[in-house]
């Protein structure tokens, strides 16, 4: 009996790591699919700031939590332009976690999926550092849909970060300021296998893409390959 249980709990023990990187791979996964479903939205986020943007957060399916009343939390995933000066190829996706204190107020509660667009080296380098807390640590602004953009810019590309929400089908621009981001490392060492930064994979290229993640960094790729900050 005593080697029974003894055996079940080595193959408990052996299947909780492969377990733990499917649950990140099927988050990876799902980033890829939310992006490409609201980038293919009528009057989706404009061309002109993804074009302008250094990284993509993605959080699909953020629910409310227990956290107190209106407390949300969300995992997903970020990636940037590869290169010193942002210029390159989209990166390896890393894992982050959003939190937040009064998301589930705003959205009544409602699993939302964000996109967050980082639009500058400074909001990127402060987010891949550290916890952020967005309207504090990094400006934060609720992101314009469509041709608003042009009329909108010089207020929006003052922020590090543009963010967006879609929820029960609907499709907008949402504050996130008092929220949080911040590197998810025990996901990023259950999907890679090893303990990494989100810094050291994004922006340091110390993994290469997993299979997962190919959907979210093709489409980046496809729809924004170049950098257009400059311009």
């Amino acid at each position: 009996m005593k080697k029974i249980v003894t055996s079940v709990l080595a193959a408990a023990l052996l299947a909780a790591p492969a377990q733990a990187q499917d649950k990140e791979q099927e988050r990876l996964e799902d980033c890829g699919t939310v992006l490409e479903e609201i980038l293919d939205i009528p009057d989706n986020i404009p061309q002109e700031l993804l074009d302008k943007a250094e990284c993509v957060i993605v959080m699909p399916s953020v629910k409310k939590a227990a956290m107190g009343i209106g407390g949300s939390f969300g995992r997903g995933a970020i990636t940037c332009r590869s290169g010193k000066e942002f210029g390159g190829p989209w990166s390896a996706p890393a894992m982050f976690a959003l939190e937040a204190a009064n998301i589930g107020i705003q959205l009544g509660g409602q699993a939302t999926d964000y996109v967050l667009l980082v639009m500058n080296p400074k909001g990127a380098n402060s987010i891949l550092g550290s916890k952020v807390k967005l309207g504090v640590d990094a400006a934060a602004v609720a992101g314009p849909k469509g041709r608003a953009a042009a009329a909108q810019t010089d207020v929006v590309m003052k922020a590090e970060i543009i963010s967006y929400s879609r929820s029960r089908g609907a499709f907008a621009g949402v504050a996130l300021e008092g929220g949080t981001l911040r590197s998810d490392g025990g996901a990023n060492k259950n999907l890679y296998g090893r303990k990494l930064s989100a810094r050291r994979i994004v922006r340091e290229s110390a993994v290469s893409t997993p299979p997962a993640g190919r959907k979210l960094i093709d489409l980046l790729n496809r729809k924004s390959p170049r950098n257009l900050s400059g311009s």
